[in-house]
């Protein structure tokens, strides 16, 4: 077991530690244009290419977008509530509360621990959230709702394309398949030399504040992940996933919106360092748990 989960964390710690290293040495790299270039060519790409590469029936994947659902509005309620009674703004924190690094951390930790099946199922619950972080998310932000936000995600695009593929039964071309699968292959190592060099360049302010929002959210996503999971019935990869992806600590891209829209962008920084950190230190228990 102990073998196990080294195999599956390892990789990820030593993608993560290289982009802290480059950025720390004092190598170029702009996490603006890797964030564009991940979210309108490598996420997409990752979408069509995973889900029309597998066999998985359309009522799996329909229950795993409901779990995700589900998930993202107990985090909501839950994050609401505390953040009141913590007296903390709403427009400031609840983003971080509700959005977890399902991206950079929980794809791939999810393909290391569960496969490929696990990969599919994990990119359905990254585009749930996706979608929300990008348009309710960033509504919450600008105090205003902008639902326009939806027709420039390429990935919305890549996901109905998959669901054409996969409801006709039609093989997407060679040429098309292999381009997706190359685009989409260097997505997750991109995400995680992302995660590295943001946790090199991040200026926490207020820890005892940072580890609070970290515990919160850890906390919700834990008993959230599996409240979700045992109300859907949901075993094996799909609890799994459900589960890790939960758990996972607060996005990256929580600090850089925060920072975008001057919103408490040191004490979120605080709360992706720690909980990151934090995170890593658990994971081993949390994998023990969920194979």
């Amino acid at each position: 077991m102990i073998v196990e989960i080294a195999t599956i964390i390892g990789p990820i710690l030593a993608i993560a530690a290289i982009g802290f290293s480059w950025r720390r040495l004092g190598g170029e790299f702009d996490p603006a244009f890797v964030a564009r270039l991940v979210t309108t060519i490598g996420v997409p790409f990752l979408v069509f290419s995973t889900l029309t590469r597998l066999e998985l029936d359309g009522a799996t994947l329909t229950r795993m977008a409901g779990a995700a659902l589900a998930c993202l509005l107990g985090f909501t309620l839950v994050a609401a509530v505390a953040l009141k009674l913590a007296k903390l703004p709403l427009r400031g924190f609840l983003n971080p509360m509700v959005f977890p690094n399902a991206g950079n951390m929980g794809l791939p930790l999810c393909l290391f621990a569960f496969g490929p099946e696990g990969l599919a199922l994990a990119v359905v619950y990254f585009v749930v959230f996706t979608i929300a972080h990008l348009t309710l998310g960033i509504s919450l932000l600008m105090g205003s709702l902008s639902l326009g936000n939806l027709a420039r995600m390429p990935v919305l695009y890549a996901l109905a394309a998959s669901i054409a593929f996969m409801a006709t039964g039609v093989q997407p071309p060679r040429w098309l398949a292999s381009t997706a699968r190359l685009l989409g292959d260097m997505t997750i190592p991109l995400m995680l030399m992302a995660l590295g060099v943001s946790l090199s360049a991040l200026k926490a302010k207020s820890m005892r504040l940072a580890a609070g929002l970290a515990g919160l959210r850890l906390g919700i996503g834990l008993a959230v992940g599996l409240g979700v999971a045992w109300a859907f019935g949901l075993e094996g990869h799909s609890r799994g996933v459900v589960v890790l992806e939960s758990a996972m600590p607060v996005a990256v891209f929580n600090y850089l919106f925060a920072q975008r829209w001057n919103q408490a962008p040191g004490e979120v920084a605080g709360a992706v360092l720690v909980s990151t950190l934090a995170s890593f230190a658990l994971l081993p228990v949390l994998l023990a748990f969920l194979l």
